[in-house]
Parts: structure tokens; C-alpha cells; sequence
């Protein structure tokens, strides 16, 4: 095990143990304030294949994320498919969509803000459109949807019944949205990951498998 390094141990009033390969394919562990390091080390050592696996594939990633130069011609994510950015002059808007992203020269120097304050709205339109659908759909009562900056955690259901979403959702495909959706409405009513919540979630999506594979190999894509 000399090979497997733990970044760090977040410890939490949590009750079970939880392995994370972030994207820089490093180990988190999760766990419980009063679990020992002994213990940690041989969950560890139980799954150190699946480590393997995740850190081969993270490290063999293409294309490299590279930070955003907010340039013409540049690429950027919004539903699933990239759009073409154009500077522009003589725009109003300081970031307008049709059919591809037209970014007023002016607005240049914040160019970053801008597009995660248009995603961030993007993001609260479509989600609260997909949540209410599904909660129709199967009769969830939720008390309201916010739109956050987590980088790692896509949803979050809270005990109030308060639906969180990262805005990175909004440059994802439609249908990984609506997985994510419907995961943080099935646990309105059951707070685990149990056998029971992943049957109700398999009850509304059949397919919700491959969407959630989706997430982890393309997730670190969701970014500027």
C-alpha cells in the first residue's frame, strides 16, 4: 500500500466511511470523528482495486482541462454540446447566447464573472423547470431550489427539504440534470443512499446507471 497516499481525512459526525479520487487523482477519505487510522487502512485495503481503477483513469484523462483564455473561437460547455465564444462590439449585454456565446469586449476584463453569472442563471431556470416536472411527475414536495458554487457535490437535499444544485450542472446534457434532479428529490424521502432510495430512484429513471457514470468520467469537464 506504500503507493496509496491519503490526502486527508475529513472527519464529520458521519457514520460510515466514504473514499473520494478527486481530480487530481489524490485520496479523501470521509469518516466517522472517533474511527482510528487502523481502521481507515484496511477499508482502504479492501478497495484499493476500485482506488486503482479511478486513479488510472483520472490520470489517463484527454483532453486536459486547461484554464479558460475567454478568447474568440474558444469552446464552451452549455447542455452537453461546446459553443463557439465571440467578442464582440457594440453589445449591451455583457454575455448574450444564440446559438453560440457572444461576449461583449467591454465586459473582457471580468469575463470569467460574467459567464458563471449567466450559467448561475441558466442553471436556476432549468433546474427549477426539471424539478418541478419530476416533482409533479411523482408528487415530491420540496421547500425551495438554490443555486450554489460547490465544485464536488452536484446536488444536496437538505432537512428542511431545500434542493441544492451547482451551477456547473447547466453545462452538462439535459438528461444528467434531470438524474441529479431526481436523486436529490428521492431524498426527500429517504435520506441514505439505502437499497430503498436507489429502487425509487430506479422506479423514475431505469437508466439512471449510466447517467451517473456520465458524472464521473466527464464531471471534472464542468468547469471554466
Amino acid at each position: 500500500m506504500e503507493d496509496i497516499k491519503i490526502e486527508k481525512i475529513i472527519r464529520s459526525k458521519r457514520k460510515t466511511i466514504a473514499l473520494q479520487i478527486t481530480e487530481n487523482a489524490t485520496l479523501i477519505v470521509r469518516a466517522p470523528f472517533e474511527l482510528d487510522e487502523q481502521t481507515i487502512w484496511k477499508v482502504i485495503n479492501k478497495h484499493k482495486k476500485w482506488i486503482y481503477k479511478n486513479k488510472k483513469e483520472i490520470e489517463a484523462r484527454d483532453p486536459k482541462v486547461l484554464p479558460k483564455e475567454f478568447v474568440s473561437g474558444e469552446g464552451f460547455l452549455y447542455l452537453g454540446k461546446y459553443y463557439k465564444l465571440h467578442i464582440v462590439d457594440g453589445q449591451e449585454q455583457p454575455l448574450k447566447f444564440e446559438n453560440g456565446f457572444y461576449l461583449s469586449r467591454s465586459a473582457l476584463p471580468e469575463a470569467k464573472k460574467v459567464f458563471i453569472d449567466w450559467y448561475k442563471k441558466a442553471a436556476y431556470e432549468k433546474i427549477i423547470e426539471r424539478v418541478n416536472w419530476w416533482a409533479q411527475k411523482r408528487g415530491f414536495k420540496y421547500n425551495k431550489v438554490n443555486i450554489t458554487n460547490a465544485q464536488r457535490r452536484w446536488g444536496t437535499c437538505s432537512s428542511k427539504g431545500n434542493l441544492n444544485f451547482s451551477w456547473r450542472l447547466i453545462m452538462a446534457p439535459l438528461s444528467v440534470i434531470d438524474y441529479v434532479v431526481v436523486h436529490e428529490l428521492v431524498h426527500l424521502e429517504e435520506k441514505n443512499h439505502s437499497k430503498a432510495f436507489w429502487t425509487k430512484v430506479k422506479m423514475l429513471m431505469p437508466d439512471y446507471k449510466k447517467y451517473e457514470d456520465w458524472l464521473k468520467k466527464n464531471g471534472y469537464l464542468l468547469k471554466l
